[in-house]
């Protein structure tokens, strides 16, 4: 799941991002700022203006485009900055998170502290205490607002171990008792606010509290918690809050989370009868329904088009198999708590497939492969079932059964680096048709247990550099951060709020391989282990929709749109025609319907609560010109009258480009 990324705002009076007039100062357009991300070799930069995709539409003439540019204000800009790029700023949060929990203790007595770190747009802190309410928080802030305001030192000490455990146990305090037992490193730091609070702590912190603004703190909200994150302990409240350096900067993130609001794909999900879950059949299992579907048919038919070019051959795989499968491929020792139950059929053990990877080998194996088949690339859209907790559940983005677009690359070591780039190429193709053309791209080495050779290891890694290097991408290096098994590409998209989410996966595996004693015969009639290659481009299609739905704000470009156009009479006289009319687009593979019974105002309205791309109306003089008069979501509303076959031919051509109409 993706939080709200710090972004760049351009304030804008005149323009807002959705249909709801808001407040003057706050009447923003959001954008990235562009020199976070990569380049490519020739020095173009990944980036677009993330919320015009789905809700600027641009002017129809030039003349009008010259217009809006001389009228245009100037933007001015509000750059968020983040944990990473502003120690200011993380030293803010994590006293807050202290001056927190100094506010608790004082309001509740008897309330015990536990732990209280930064995150990545604030801070929280859990108590173990009695349900707190909204009321509640109200109270926790007006007395962290006191303890602002009474400028307090924040003071660093060092102690003996013995010296903690004697003032915690004088507190009666058992979680940090807990807490001091697993710090390994001596002496241990404590930071006291004035000589009044005092908290187990490496800091850092601000230096009083009056460096914190009261006006860029607020509290957003209160959860239950476990101890540990182990549902066998205790529940504890976290209170969650936000900070910042100044009253400008909460409310650009304030605007930035109602945005989010907006865009909620569970939310648009129901408005615009594109998914649901039903509690009959169960948690974490989606079912798409028919607007849904023709959206996921159509990013499916993409995908299966872009693959099939580039040298893939297509898979169609089970959903079970014999538990000793995912014996023999380390699952059931290594990811059993992420499996269900096995059953038994005819005295034998079988198991809902977690992964795709084993079948792949298998059908791998079912011939014998020489040096010359290689490379060999298979890829399926492969539904998985996984375990989840019910509390973990949320939307499409966490789910107990999903569809990975999954795909597996065996080949020779010196392939390795080619095949990477192939993969990064098709990554960046499909990724593009959607919209999505800013990444952050993470290359993850060799962990402290892994198998495999040294000498493969450093190849793998520097196949996977020079790809990168070769496709001109900027990335991060993660030391230690590879799977067990092999060295990995990460691939981060970012969409219109600036939010990341991990999609694209690229990662090279010396272990299955050996697992499943997969060999060729070489040049020299000799068996070898090839190297096999997994691969990713959207994640999982439960995932992914959710993403687009949040990225469009479910207002899809015309060419995923699962209605396009909706033609519209005037009154009930016109029906007939529009009937005609609705075939005539359809027969042309147009997604078309007909929408009559209301006054046309209500039906342009319903239409764009609908988010439909396009309207066609059609009164007495259309049906005697044989025309439609056109409105478009993002042509700027009215585009006027044209003939049918000028409709149909625009529509083709706008679907084509993957262009507005």
């Amino acid at each position: 799941m993706a939080t709200l990324s710090p972004s760049l705002l351009r304030l804008s009076p005149s323009q807002t991002l959705n249909k709801n007039p808001l407040p003057s100062s706050l009447r923003r357009r959001v954008s990235v700022d562009a020199s976070r991300f990569p380049t490519s070799s020739s020095g173009r930069r990944f980036h677009i203006s993330p919320l015009s995709v789905a809700t600027s539409p641009a002017p129809q003439t030039e003349e009008a485009n010259a217009n809006a540019q001389k009228e245009a204000p100037k933007e001015e800009r509000i750059v968020l900055p983040t944990n990473e790029s502003s120690e200011k700023l993380l030293r803010i949060r994590h006293t807050c998170a202290h001056v927190m929990a100094m506010a608790v203790q004082k309001l509740f007595p008897g309330s015990k502290v536990t732990i209280g770190p930064w995150i990545e747009n604030g801070f929280y802190y859990d108590f173990d205490m009695e349900p707190l309410t909204d009321k509640d928080l109200k109270k926790i802030k007006k007395e962290m607002d006191r303890i602002v305001n009474r400028n307090l030192p924040l003071i660093r000490e060092e102690v003996s171990r013995e010296e903690a455990q004697k003032r915690i146990e004088a507190l009666n305090e058992p979680y940090k008792l807990e807490i001091l037992q697993s710090i390994k490193e001596e002496p241990i730091t404590i930071y006291h606010i004035g000589n009044e609070w005092w908290d187990l702590c490496a800091g850092p912190h601000v230096e009083t509290t009056g460096q914190i603004d009261k006006k860029a703190v607020e509290l957003e909200s209160v959860a239950g918690a476990y101890w540990r994150g182990d549902e066998k302990n205790v529940m504890l409240q976290r209170i969650y809050g936000t900070a910042w350096e100044s009253e400008e900067q909460l409310k650009a993130y304030a605007f930035l989370k109602e945005e989010a609001k907006r865009r909620d794909h569970r939310r648009l999900g129901h408005d615009l009868d594109l998914f649901s879950i039903q509690d009959d059949a169960g948690c974490g299992l989606v079912f798409w329904h028919p607007k849904g579907a023709l959206v996921r048919h159509i990013i499916e038919d993409s995908w299966k088009k872009v693959h099939l070019q580039r040298g893939y051959e297509l898979l169609y795989t089970p959903h079970v198999a014999k538990a000793e499968l995912w014996k023999i491929s380390g699952h059931i020792d290594f990811y059993r708590e992420n499996m269900y139950d096995q059953m038994e059929v005819e005295n034998e053990l079988y198991q809902l497939r977690p992964m795709n990877c084993p079948y792949h080998i298998l059908l791998f194996k079912r011939k014998l492969h020489s040096y010359r088949d290689f490379p060999v690339r298979v890829a399926e859209l492969g539904t998985v079932y996984r375990y989840e907790l019910s509390g973990s559940l949320h939307g499409l983005f966490r789910v107990r059964g999903f569809t990975q677009d999954d795909a597996h690359i065996f080949c020779l070591e010196d392939q390795i680096k080619d095949e990477i780039r192939g993969v990064l190429d098709l990554t960046e193709e499909i990724l593009l048709q959607f919209g999505f053309d800013r990444y952050e791209v993470n290359l993850s080495t060799r962990p402290e247990k892994s198998v495999g050779s040294d000498d493969i290891w450093e190849k793998a890694t520097a196949a996977l550099r020079l790809a990168l290097d070769d496709k001109g991408w900027n990335y991060k290096i993660d030391d230690g951060g590879g799977a067990f098994y092999g060295p990995k590409i990460d691939l981060k998209i970012e969409d219109a709020l600036g939010r990341k989410w991990q999609c694209s996966t690229v990662q090279v595996d010396f272990n299955l391989p050996e697992r499943f004693d997969i060999t060729y015969m070489d040049s020299n009639g000799e068996k070898k282990r090839p190297i096999m290659i997994h691969r990713a481009v959207l994640g999982s299609l439960e995932r992914f929709f959710g993403v687009l739905i949040e990225h469009y704000a479910g207002d899809f470009p015309l060419w995923i749109s699962p209605i396009q156009a909706r033609v519209l009479p005037v009154t009930n006289s016109e029906v007939k025609y529009c009937s005609e009319v609705v075939s005539r687009l359809k027969s042309n593979g147009i997604r078309a319907e007909l929408c009559q019974g209301e006054r046309l105002p209500k039906l342009i309205r319903n239409a764009e609560k609908q988010k439909i791309p396009l309207m066609a109306v059609a009164g007495p003089k259309e049906v005697d010109a044989g025309t439609l008069t056109i409105r478009s979501r993002f042509g700027g509303g009215d585009i006027g009258s044209m003939t049918v076959d000028d409709f149909i031919a625009k529509i083709k051509d706008a679907v084509e480009s993957r262009t507005s109409f």
